[in-house]
Order: C-alpha cells, then sequence, then structure tokens
C-alpha cells in the first residue's frame, strides 16, 4: 500500500512570537504548565523580569508545594555566550536548583558546559537546555515541542549529596527568617500575611503596579532593602525613575544611610537600594538586628517613595492628557 506523506515543516519562533522579550516571554509565563510537563515538574511561576544586580532574569519559577527555585532563560536564534554567563549569574544569585536554558539551537560547545555542569554540579542542582520547536504539517495548525537536549544524569550525580544538604539547610534559614520578618510587618501595616520562601530575596506589593519594595541578601557579606521599578509601568518606567532621581539631593537627605541608583535601560528594572553588612549565616542575635535594620528601612522606603512616585505618575498622566487634546 502507497501512502502520501506530508513534510512536517520547522517554523521560526519570530513568526509565531516576533519579539522574545515582550512576546515569547509573556506567553511562556502564563502557559509555564507546558514547561512543566516537559520536564515533569509541577512548575508555578514567581515572577518574571525577576532582578539578579544589574540584569533581569526571564523567568523565576518554583515547583509547586516544594521549596526548589527555577531560573528559565530564553533566546531566539541560537545559543551564545552572553547567555550561558548570565544564566550561572541568575543560578547563583537566587540559589537555583532547576536552571532552564530555552533556544531554537543550542550549539555544541554550550550543550558541552550544560552537560558538564551537569556532571559536576551536586545532586540538587540540575541544568536542562531545551530547543523550543514549532512545526507545522502542510497547511495544520502550529504545534509546540520542548526538546530536550541537555538533561542531568541522576546516576553521575548519586555521590554527591553533601552540598544539597547544606542548600536545604539554608533554604530554611531563609523562610525562618522571612516568616518573622512578614509577622511584624503586618502589625506595621506594611503587608499583609505572605507565605515565606526560600530564596535570597523577597518582594512586598506596593499597591502601585510595577513598584514592589523587598529585601535581598545577594552573595557576600551584604543585605539589601529596596525600591523595584518594574517594566509594569512600560513606557514610563525610566520617566519615574528620572523624576525619583531629579530629587535625589532632597529623597536622599531623609536617609541615615547612603542610597544606591541603579536605572537600566537595557533591561526591565531600576532600583534604589539601602545596604549594610550581614548574612543569613550571622547569629541568632544578629539576624534580629538585621531584621529591625530590614524593618526600618522598608518602611522608611515607603513612607519617602511612594508619595514621589504618586505624584510622578499624576504628572505623567496630566501631561498625557494635554499631549492627546
Amino acid at each position: 500500500m502507497m501512502y502520501d506523506f506530508s513534510d512536517l515543516k520547522q517554523i521560526p519562533l519570530s513568526e509565531i512570537w516576533k519579539h522574545e522579550a515582550n512576546d515569547f516571554t509573556p506567553w511562556l509565563a502564563e502557559n509555564i504548565h507546558k514547561l512543566g510537563d516537559a520536564l515533569k515538574l509541577d512548575l508555578e511561576l514567581i515572577d518574571t523580569e525577576a532582578s539578579v544586580g544589574d540584569f533581569s532574569l526571564d523567568l523565576l519559577a518554583q515547583v509547586k508545594g516544594r521549596s526548589i527555585i527555577v531560573i528559565i532563560e530564553n533566546q531566539f536564534n541560537q545559543t551564545d555566550h552572553d547567555h550561558l554567563g548570565k544564566l550561572l549569574t541568575y543560578a547563583a544569585g537566587y540559589d537555583a536548583s532547576i536552571i532552564v536554558w530555552i533556544s531554537e539551537t543550542i550549539r555544541d560547545e554550550h550543550r558541552q558546559a550544560l552537560e558538564w555542569l551537569n556532571q559536576r554540579t551536586d545532586t540538587e542542582t540540575q541544568f536542562f537546555g531545551i530547543v523550543l520547536e514549532i512545526v507545522k504539517i502542510d497547511d495544520s495548525k502550529p504545534a509546540l515541542n520542548f526538546k530536550l537536549v541537555v538533561f542531568p544524569n541522576e546516576w553521575q550525580k548519586s555521590k554527591r549529596q553533601e552540598s544539597s544538604t547544606n542548600r536545604s539547610a539554608r533554604g530554611e534559614k531563609y523562610r525562618t527568617y522571612y516568616q518573622v520578618l512578614i509577622d511584624e510587618l503586618v502589625k506595621q501595616n506594611f503587608t499583609r500575611p505572605r507565605t515565606p520562601s526560600s530564596q535570597n530575596w523577597f518582594n512586598f506589593s506596593s499597591g502601585i503596579n510595577g513598584v514592589a519594595y523587598g529585601v535581598q541578601f545577594p552573595r557576600g557579606n551584604k543585605i539589601l532593602a529596596y525600591i523595584n521599578i518594574t517594566k509594569e509601568l512600560g513606557e514610563n518606567r525610566i520617566a519615574i525613575f528620572n523624576a525619583l532621581e531629579a530629587r535625589k539631593e532632597e529623597i536622599t537627605a531623609k536617609f541615615q544611610n547612603s542610597l544606591e541608583w541603579n536605572r537600566d535601560q537595557e533591561v526591565s528594572l531600576s532600583a534604589i537600594a539601602i545596604s549594610r553588612d550581614g548574612t543569613i549565616e550571622s547569629s541568632e542575635d544578629e539576624l534580629k538586628e538585621i531584621r529591625k535594620w530590614h524593618i526600618q528601612n522598608l518602611l522608611k522606603l515607603k513612607e519617602v517613595f511612594q508619595p514621589e512616585i504618586e505624584r510622578a505618575l499624576e504628572t505623567l498622566i496630566s501631561s498625557e492628557q494635554e499631549d492627546s487634546v
């Protein structure tokens, strides 16, 4: 018997999503369960364009019901060294257990690098290289396939358990710290009750879309209290930051510590932060002092910046309305 087979045609990602950051990443955020199906994990989204210093991670997620952090970095076309470096930076910044790199093509040298990392890292650190394929048969609807090119070999990792125990212990320290912090901030009417996380940062809603307050324990002997101004403000993000920076002298005078102003035109987040020495590994007495410092500065950040941002938004809205007349 003769069969008339159709040809399977691969479609460039840019024909489906015109822009990687503006179109594909939001789609993946809304459909993260599709990636989870490919990884055989129940994923839930934590944040998009999550900040790591001056950089911005595409998607931050976790395994539902478990304190396992998942970072996801996307790019169209083929993988490059720039994204590999960022991937490792994000993995360190969020103390991630699962690291996912999605691209149209994974170059051999990057496949080898991910495989080497899977062989050399601890048993709970897993690197995945995924080729995203869009295919059609004749005039059919396009079909999507997450093709796993690199994935961990659990047998190779079976003898390296010690550091995963340390990771779990550190995650529990974060959860314990944030739980007390949240409880204290609820009393101050700063936030509603929240579920603590196990990563090295925690954000609180400001009530303004695109603005969040937060705390972080970056690598090294340093802690942060900060305000983030994110892509949710759209084109107004940089305008808001500029309006705040124009009043930098008056704003800074209201704080005992100096402020770190970080505007970033390339990524989708700008931040203003206060820092001091400290780590999550500090003693209980030191952590009490750190928590007190975090509370004082979060309250101060909101007291000072909330009205400044609201005024800047009102000015922008009024200007836009005048221009439309």
